[in-house]
């Protein structure tokens, strides 16, 4: 029989993921009450490359390491959802490019509230100072394993 595991005996970067998960998990609950239970979290790392650009499915591909047919399968899932759509480029009728639809933007500024909401919770219940030290530490851990970039240009990729 196994023994019990406390999270306090688990490494740093296992401690950060499931506390991610947690909050993850916390933001879905919250998007699923406002309506977008069909989110997931995978289709993050497609939107944030909608949130200021018209990408084609070629340059997701490239972005998010994946091939063109998994960008395209990725973004018809999304197509069918409601979150986006292929629209013709303005100078390139024969280019399709990516962007949110009213209900993607009305998503990303749900998951924006819920982020808010999640964060609001966990300063009232550990206090502004110790939620700043902590956050303070994971951006400086972000920033140790060479991951800030990433997150400065939206570029993070999913985990393999």
């Amino acid at each position: 029989m196994q023994q019990p595991l406390t999270p306090k005996d688990l490494d740093t970067g296992t401690l950060a993921l499931f506390a991610g998960f947690a909050a993850s998990a916390a933001v879905k609950e919250e998007l699923a009450a406002q309506g977008f239970a069909d989110l997931r979290m995978s289709h993050g790392y497609l939107f944030q490359h909608l949130i200021n650009a018209r990408p084609t499915i070629g340059d997701l591909a490239e972005k998010l390491d994946m091939t063109q047919q998994g960008a395209s399968k990725a973004v018809a899932e999304l197509e069918r959802l409601g979150y986006v759509e292929r629209l013709p480029d303005s100078s390139d009728a024969r280019i399709r490019r990516v962007s949110l639809t009213g209900r993607g933007q009305e998503a990303v500024a749900a998951a924006r509230r819920a982020r808010a909401a999640l964060e609001e919770r966990l300063r009232r219940h550990f206090g502004t100072e110790a939620l700043g030290a902590t956050r303070s530490l994971l951006a400086d851990l972000l920033d140790e394993l060479g991951s800030t970039t990433a997150v400065q240009r939206r570029e993070v990729k999913p985990p393999r």
